[in-house]
């Protein structure tokens, strides 16, 4: 797994933000706290979560343009994984009347963007919460447990942990995989890019992910 930096309360305004860092992959995720409840979720006595991702122009190599009128379907894509992903992590009962958004912000991409945003997006979560229970929003953590994601892979026979931009490039099979802090599965992503992938081969690719989500469950842990 790449080296990994966390710089907590990265953006001030926010209700909790880091800077998380997965080698050269750089990723601001900061949490708001809003009273602007979505009707299905004001219906059944919730609160709710969501998020937003997108792509600096900057992160990339040619520059990736700016999304101004029309969301790129990749962005939508991956904002709705990392939603899907965050909801797992709380009880929204205990969040009522509140909505927390989670902006989720690449500065530089290279590779394993989505799992670094649901690994720092949770992070920011759980500032955000605490200071609601600081603040006198909320009575008790809405937290259930941990949510952190990774990728896993296959580059000419070998099984990688945590891929970076060339790695996943040359891919055979590429997996995202999302697990809570029990090392229950979430959601799997995965593709045979180049070759298909055996039952056996995916679990031992399961088995890898886990090895590495513990080490960054250990690591929100203690921010």
């Amino acid at each position: 797994m790449r080296s990994i930096r966390v710089t907590p309360d990265f953006a001030g305004s926010s209700f909790g933000s880091v800077l998380f860092e997965m080698g050269e992959t750089k990723i601001i995720c900061a949490a708001s706290v809003s009273t602007d409840v979505p009707d299905h979720a004001k219906n059944k006595g919730n609160g709710w979560l969501t998020a937003e991702y997108s792509l600096l122009p900057y992160s990339t190599s040619p520059r990736t343009k700016r999304e101004l009128l029309k969301r790129d379907g990749r962005s939508v894509e991956i904002q709705r994984l990392i939603g899907r992903s965050l909801r797992c992590a709380v009880d929204l009962a205990m969040m009522q009347n509140y909505s927390i958004a989670i902006d989720c912000d690449v500065l530089k991409a290279d590779g394993g963007t989505r799992t670094a945003a649901v690994t720092g997006g949770y992070i920011a979560l759980k500032q955000a919460v605490s200071r609601m229970i600081k603040e006198g929003m909320i009575e008790q953590c809405p937290i259930i447990e941990n949510v952190a994601a990774i990728s896993v892979g296959m580059v000419e026979g070998e099984m990688l942990l945590d891929l970076d931009y060339y790695e996943d490039s040359r891919a055979d099979v590429d997996m995202n995989i999302v697990m809570n802090g029990s090392f229950d599965i979430i959601e799997i992503q995965g593709t045979g890019e180049k070759k298909t992938f055996s039952i056996e081969q995916m679990n031992e690719m399961v088995a890898l992910a886990g090895s590495g989500i513990l080490k960054l469950v250990e690591i929100q842990n203690g921010i």
